[in-house]
């Protein structure tokens, strides 16, 4: 009988580039630059290139971070 590893038994999620993302989110791509840097948009770096799992984007989004104003527009009217 052939044992299966859990692990690999599941489909792993595939990893988006900031275009993807970008078109996701119905945001430009600078947006998205933005938000990695003033906004904490879950992101991971892999060589030169940001990548992302669409679940945390969305954990992110749900959770209200995308719509928080940055630190640096606190004061902004």
């Amino acid at each position: 009988m052939k044992r299966v590893n859990p692990v690999m038994a599941t489909t792993p999620t595939p990893w988006y580039s900031v275009d993807e993302i970008a078109q996701h989110m119905g945001v430009k791509r600078d947006t998205v630059y933005l938000w990695i840097e003033k906004r904490a948009l879950p992101a991971h770096k892999v060589g030169r290139l940001w990548k992302f799992k669409i679940e945390e984007v969305d954990d992110w989004i749900r959770s209200g971070s995308a719509g928080e104003k940055a630190p640096d527009q606190e004061g902004d009217q």
